[in-house]
């Protein structure tokens, strides 16, 4: 068991709901084990401009339930060069850290391993992010709670989209990675959903809504991942106004709407699990490494892994995409 008398904790890179729920339960597990947590303002800039302070119980207190991040989060140029990171890894030095818990991406993960390649300082990671795209977790935290955000948003608009026999073109988050638009599209009944995984062309796309067409379908709902090749929302749209002139087209971006909101009891559960576990991760003399969840349990992944490579899309879940919609 390792020794650690100061654990330092930010969060990098977008904001996801469970940010906050992940910072308290690092915070506690510092407190429950003896170490004294330190949070750091707005990530790595943070670091690098010595923004930092010792935490207790009430610092975290009555957060679990707000979405975003509390300590804030920032881009930082700086920390990108290694004049920066030995700005950085200086300031955490005379702060007295023993380890960095880092709740982010997979760029706020390639901070955390550089920090500890060039300088020693040991890092866990905790995937905070809506796309959910990192390797080595089936969940990252934020993606619940935007999945019901688009569902809900998406219902909504079904309304208006069946009142007036339109076609709702819908973007949704995640990248270049396609999991908030494969699953939302089919929670919410649409007829068709693009993602960059699955190569769709627009001729094949037509041909399918041609098919609605005769299947009787006035109205529908097209979702499509931002990061779909086939030319995005409103190349799309106006190539379906030129060959289908009888079809009154909408186009809906819900943009950073899915990275905000209260998060579910699922991210609340998950961050709360996995900020314990970097906590616990660093006692066990773990560094390098992401925590995150397989099969319900919590595992480790070496962040060069975790950035490397990503999740891949379930093949079976695109094949049920495309039976429901018939």
């Amino acid at each position: 068991m390792t020794e650690l008398k100061r654990v330092g904790v930010l969060t990098s890179g977008g904001d996801a709901p469970g940010m906050n729920a992940a910072i308290r339960a690092t915070v506690r597990a510092c407190i429950y084990y003896g170490i004294v947590p330190v949070v750091i303002q707005e990530g790595y800039k943070g670091l690098i401009e010595n923004r930092m302070e010792v935490a207790d119980a009430r610092t975290v207190a009555n957060i679990i339930n707000l979405g975003g991040t509390f300590l804030k989060s920032a881009r930082c140029q700086e920390f990108r060069t290694k004049e920066g990171r030995i700005k950085a890894y200086e300031n955490a030095r005379a702060a007295e850290l023993d380890g960095l818990v880092v709740i982010g991406g997979d760029g706020s993960f390639t901070g955390a391993m550089l920090l500890e390649e060039e300088h020693g300082l040991p890092c866990i990671g905790v995937p905070g992010t809506i796309d959910n795209d990192i390797y080595g977790t089936d969940f990252t935290i934020g993606y619940d709670t935007a999945l019901n955000t688009v569902v809900e948003a998406i219902d909504k608009i079904r309304d208006t989209a069946t009142s007036h026999n339109r076609l709702f073109f819908i973007e949704v988050m995640g990248r270049d990675a396609g999991f908030i638009a494969l699953n939302t599209g089919i929670a919410s009944g649409a007829e068709d959903i693009l993602i960059p995984e699955q190569e769709k062309t627009v001729e094949l796309f037509m041909e399918s809504l041609q098919k609605s067409g005769r299947a009787g379908k006035t109205s529908s709902i097209i979702v499509v991942a931002e990061g779909d090749r086939s030319g995005g929302v409103f190349e799309l749209s106006r190539a379906v106004e030129e060959k289908f002139p009888e079809y009154e087209v909408k186009v809906t971006v819900l943009g950073h709407i899915q990275r905000g909101g209260k998060p579910t009891c699922f991210d609340r559960v998950l961050a709360s699990r996995l900020g314990v576990a970097a906590v616990e991760a660093l006692r066990n003399g773990d560094s390098g490494i992401m925590v995150g969840v397989r099969d319900q349990q919590v595992v480790k992944t070496p962040l060069e892994r975790a950035i490397s490579k990503h999740n891949q899309i379930d093949s079976h879940l695109m094949k049920v995409a495309q039976i429901v919609s018939v």
